[in-house]
């Protein structure tokens, strides 16, 4: 019979390449996805993979996906690294941008640009509702998986009341929506003609300072210990609890500001449809990026990549709307099975 075997030493090489050959199988497995349903492989793959790269106008809404899945995911992997589960960054980034929301409609009128507060009003709300999570595992032992994904649920209620209560625009034909915000509150275009913005600047950003934090810094070196070894982070002096705070401090501020930009970049106005599943797919995009900032960049355009084909799937070949899901479950599979064969290795041995 098949037996599982772990090997002596794992592949250095394969530990890297691995990601590369779930996204490869995952293409495989699309294709007789495709075939099954009946439509053309040849022309759904290029629905998915070449279609969003066609040109500027494609490449902007490219990057303007993969911008808030940056943002998560680095906060996710530093986090992850520590053994610090935060799987709720999706509520993060809910409150986020109701905080933002409420700035940018509290400053109507101003005569100067309000955008800078309207970001730092998203960091602040997404770090706060983090906050919640890190202070029940540290006063009472929450577990922080149980309390940050209860608390995505309380986050969509808490956008839901707004919008569909106070902050209702009144002028809005009675839809849940609140009013546009002005142009003082939104956040700068990059490029004329397209919708790409300052997000972009400050995600590419925010990788820098991660890997800088992570491969350069005592702290950054604390985290990966604890998360690996928490008895010799334990005996070497680093403190757990100042761990659980600076990762659960720097995921929810993160999506805090990947929601800020959204409500004030592309949508420009909140709507019980602000919540994507950004916080989610970005759970994908760390693990795919192997927890490390320059390959969660590269993991983060492939997610984009399937967002935006599976909506043009939609459109141009009749498929459903759950195919985008399909595609990120079947890639976080591949990438599993993949990462299984790391460690360990098939035999036949008799019975």
């Amino acid at each position: 019979m098949w037996r599982l075997e772990r090997r002596p030493a794992p592949s250095r090489l394969w530990s890297v390449g691995s990601p590369l050959l779930a996204a490869l199988v995952t293409v495989v497995l699309g294709i007789g996805l495709f075939a099954l349903l009946g439509k053309d492989p040849l022309a759904a793959l290029r629905v998915f993979f070449w279609e969003p790269m066609r040109d500027a106008r494609a490449w902007s809404e490219l990057m303007l996906k993969a911008t808030p899945l940056v943002l998560i995911a680095l906060g996710l992997a530093l986090g992850f690294r520590a053994n610090v589960w935060n799987i709720g960054a999706e509520g993060q980034f809910i409150i986020g941008a109701v905080c933002a929301g409420g700035v940018a409609l509290g400053l109507k009128g101003a005569a100067v640009p309000v955008w800078p507060l309207v970001l730092l009003a998203g960091i602040a709300g997404g770090w706060a509702w983090a906050a919640v999570t890190a202070a029940l595992r540290d006063r009472f032992h929450a577990n922080e998986i149980l309390v940050s994904l209860m608390l995505v649920y309380v986050a969509v209620q808490v956008l839901n009341y707004v919008v569909y209560g106070p902050w209702k625009d009144p002028m809005g034909f009675n839809f849940p929506q609140t009013e546009r915000f002005d142009a003082s509150a939104l956040v700068p275009r990059l490029f004329a003609g397209l919708r790409v913005n300052l997000g972009l600047v400050l995600a590419a950003g925010a990788v820098v300072a991660a890997w800088l934090f992570m491969t350069r810094t005592l702290a950054g070196f604390a985290q990966q210990v604890g998360g690996l070894a928490p008895a010799a982070a334990r005996y070497a002096g680093f403190s757990e609890r100042a761990s659980l705070w600076l990762t659960m401090s720097v995921s929810g501020a993160l999506a805090g500001l990947a929601g800020a930009l959204e409500v004030a970049g592309p949508v420009g106005q909140l709507t019980p449809h602000v919540p994507v599943g950004y916080g989610f797919a970005a759970i994908i995009v760390a693990f795919v990026g192997r927890l490390h900032p320059v390959g969660i960049v590269g993991a983060a355009w492939l997610m984009s990549l399937l967002v935006i084909g599976g909506e043009l799937a939609q459109s141009r070949l009749g498929l459903p709307k759950s195919i985008t899901g399909v595609f990120q479950g079947l890639l976080l599979f591949a990438l599993l099975a993949c990462d299984a064969l790391i460690h360990f290795r098939l035999r036949w041995r008799r019975a």
